[in-house]
């Protein structure tokens, strides 16, 4: 916090040197004014951009209040969607007495004036989200100076034992800790509120973390919602432009973060429409199904990890007939076939991504060749085709050194199959007398 208070009063001495607006009083963070005038009006600027004054009891700070109705959308989905997939998150908890309904539901997303959730950062706007009266309701508060920042808090509270959700996009980890955190530093308790949590973040990569290039938010909505941000503010000049605005009073820029927060709020919605109709099992209904084999595979696989396991066979039989699916998909597959006893299947799986590495012998090929020896070996006594595989793997890997230098793991590799191989032989030479 005097990290914080010590920057905003040197930027406001700067601005005051270049005969710029003065910045409030950023003095006394822990004792805001009691006395606050009913009467006190924003500049026009403020009015522009739709922010108002709100008064609350133990202080003031600013907010803005955006509206959406239901038939709203957003990239690929209408926000009305989130009263029927709502139902499907309840599987991030399960057990819930109450199921997940979209009014129980509060979406959350700060900005804040650095990383980490340690005293010196703060969330100068909060962005919150919610259904009411079949309405997406979105408020962003902000302050003006550090003074205002347990008002803003008060008021957070205020609303949060309306709900019984958290969404978030890596809120787990920063949003909601650092939101606990400036409660206790204001004085306003501790475990205030224990909400089911549904951080979006965690979903996303078990899907997305192999078919897109990032998961970061902004890449998730344009790849797999259909949001197209346009003048964007990104969410690193955010805090440079707040201290820009305490240094010359001009809430001008704030325009564009005010829109990158509420454009986060609105995603946040959608990436909750669209994991609720995954879990529904409804979302084909919606949009169409992913083109791509692995991003079938791993949605299935969250799914299961969800106890959705009934979802899965389709997204499962489409990957795996699919004439893209990489040796590395099929891998995934034959691996859950493994571990279920389902043999003959995996067998198969191993064997089509050995045939479909024929031009690149890869990392998938040598792990697939490894599991069909062993098989051979362990499950049908079969040394002559346990041999045939460790051999082809073995082959392999001596012709890739060739080309490069074998590091550590390779030579394991190579070490490991020279002694398997020795010991089919052995095997085979004793199954023959």
């Amino acid at each position: 916090m005097s990290g914080l208070r010590d920057r905003m009063n040197r930027l406001r001495g700067e601005a005051s040197a270049k005969d710029t607006p003065p910045v409030q009083n950023l003095s006394a963070v822990e004792e805001p004014a009691m006395e606050i005038a009913e009467s006190e009006r924003l500049s026009p600027d403020w009015e522009e951009i739709g922010v108002k004054l709100h008064v609350h009891e133990i202080g003031s700070f600013l907010i803005r209040k955006t509206v959406y109705q239901a038939d709203h959308y957003h990239g690929l989905h209408a926000l009305g969607e989130l009263d029927a997939a709502s139902a499907g998150l309840a599987s991030f908890h399960p057990g819930a007495p109450n199921g997940a309904a979209s009014e129980r539901i509060l979406f959350l997303d700060l900005e804040t004036t650095g990383l980490g959730v340690g005293a010196g950062n703060v969330p100068f706007m909060i962005g919150i989200g919610y259904v009411k009266n079949g309405q997406y309701v979105i408020e962003q508060t902000i302050i003006r100076h550090p003074a205002e920042e347990r008002a803003m808090l008060a008021y957070l509270t205020e609303k949060l034992t309306d709900f019984e959700y958290l969404a978030t996009y890596n809120g787990k980890t920063f949003d909601w800790p650092l939101v606990q955190s400036r409660l206790i530093m204001n004085g306003l308790g501790r475990n205030i509120w224990e909400p089911k949590h549904l951080d979006f973040l965690h979903p996303a990569r078990s899907i997305w973390r192999n078919t897109l290039a990032s998961c970061r938010l902004s890449h998730v909505e344009e790849e797999r919602l259909g949001i197209r941000r346009e003048d964007d503010v990104p969410g690193s000049l955010a805090p440079q432009l707040y201290f820009q605005f305490l240094a010359d009073g001009n809430p001008a820029p704030l325009e564009g973060v005010f829109r990158h927060n509420e454009t986060d709020m609105l995603s946040l919605a959608c990436l909750a429409i669209r994991f609720g109709h995954l879990l529904n099992g409804t979302i084909s209904s919606y949009i169409p199904l992913p083109e791509e084999p692995e991003e079938l595979v791993r949605t299935g696989i969250w799914l299961e990890k969800m106890g959705r396991y009934e979802l899965t066979g389709n997204l499962y039989h489409l990957a795996e007939n699919s004439e893209a699916a990489k040796p590395s998909t099929l891998l995934m597959l034959a691996a859950r076939d493994k571990k279920a006893g389902n043999w003959n299947r995996a067998v198969l799986l191993w064997q089509k991504a050995v045939l479909r590495s024929n031009q690149h012998f890869g990392a998938s090929a040598l792990e697939a060749s490894i599991e069909l020896a062993m098989y051979y070996e362990h499950k049908l006594k079969d040394y002559g085709a346990a041999l045939a595989y460790a051999s082809t793997a073995f082959e392999h890997i001596q012709q890739s050194s060739r080309l490069t230098r074998l590091d550590s793991k390779k030579r394991s590799e190579l070490d490991a199959l020279r002694n398997r191989m020795a010991r089919l032989n052995r095997k085979r030479e004793k199954q023959l007398l």
